[in-house]
């Protein structure tokens, strides 16, 4: 069993939770009926904890669950969602960059193409990644794959998950605004359906570049923003430390983004997060997109496109 890292704001949940390990032991021990009926208690009384805890969470906790590093990242989507999974490298006009994976495979019986950013489990694969940070060629990369998939007739999920574009300088000199705007130009275009399953964070462009949908799925506890809680702070207050007013502000939730119509789902995760049980937040992000992708079914290529322009076209205006 992996040792479970607790947020700032789970304490009350961690104490009651390493009292619940302290009693396991104690009955593994053969201490009595009375400690397995105290067990009892203590395990009830944990889980309407962190129950409670987690229904109530402000937009900067919510952020902190997104950024979690035991949550899963794509390639456990991939391993739980995908068949035969086949990832394809490089952009065709400068290098490849793993802060996007990109392939093809079977989701449900149905070949799919599959596009998202992976900031790595451990140390060294959050370097090789970037932490999921893309430079200019991960979008063009991204585009690619989806213009493939377009020519094939083969749907595209997306899946997100980046605090933003790679904001250094060598990005930016290999145009890394143009590859944002080709990028979500290019799933404007697709005449193949295209779902986006924001399973982290989902930050400014770098996300919109995959996630300009003709479904945009949340998960419960991630977040969506146009910057970081702290760049926010930053730019408005020159004070990076009122992090938790910005993200109160920007309206960053799911919960938030349905109400404006930003988003079109949400998928409940586990108690707790989807960190608490991976396999069952990879399994329900499943059935959600598999319903996303089955209402397109029988529609034409110009229908779909029709669809999604319409679905952004309505986005602010005034009922």
């Amino acid at each position: 069993m992996s040792l479970r890292t607790y947020l700032d704001f789970e304490k009350p949940v961690a104490e009651l939770e390493a009292k619940v390990e302290e009693l396991r032991a104690l009955s593994a021990g053969g201490d009595g009926v009375a400690i397995g009926e105290e067990l009892t208690r203590l395990e009830i009384k944990a889980q309407a904890a962190l129950v409670d805890l987690y229904a109530n969470l402000t937009p900067w906790q919510k952020a902190q669950v997104a950024r979690h590093q035991q949550r899963p990242h794509f390639g456990d989507y991939i391993k739980g969602l995908i068949e035969d999974f086949t990832p394809l490298a490089g952009d065709r006009f400068f290098a490849e960059d793993e802060a996007v994976v990109g392939g093809l495979g079977r989701f449900r019986g149905r070949s799919v193409c599959v596009v998202g950013q992976e900031k790595g489990a451990d140390t060294e694969a959050r370097i090789r990644h970037n932490f999921g940070m893309a430079r200019p060629e991960g979008y063009r990369k991204a585009a690619r794959l989806m213009r493939l998939a377009d020519q094939f007739d083969v749907p595209v999920i997306s899946l997100i998950d980046t605090a933003g574009a790679f904001p250094g300088i060598d990005a930016e000199e290999r145009g890394q605004a143009e590859a944002i705007a080709r990028s979500t130009e290019t799933c404007l275009a697709l005449g193949s359906p295209n779902v986006a399953l924001i399973i982290g964070e989902g930050g400014s462009g770098g996300a919109v570049a995959i996630a300009t949908a003709n479904r945009v799925l949340m998960l419960e506890h991630s977040i969506y923003t146009v910057a970081s809680p702290e760049a926010s702070a930053s730019i408005l207050w020159r004070d990076a430390s009122k992090r938790q007013e910005a993200a109160s502000n920007m309206k960053i939730t799911a919960q938030d983004l349905l109400g404006f119509g930003i988003i079109d789902t949400i998928v409940p995760e586990p108690p707790g997060g989807a960190h608490r049980d991976p396999g069952k937040a990879v399994a329900d992000a499943g059935a959600a997109i598999a319903a996303a992708l089955d209402a397109f079914n029988g529609m034409s290529a110009d229908d779909i496109r029709n669809a999604r322009a319409e679905k952004f076209l309505a986005m602010g205006r005034k009922v």
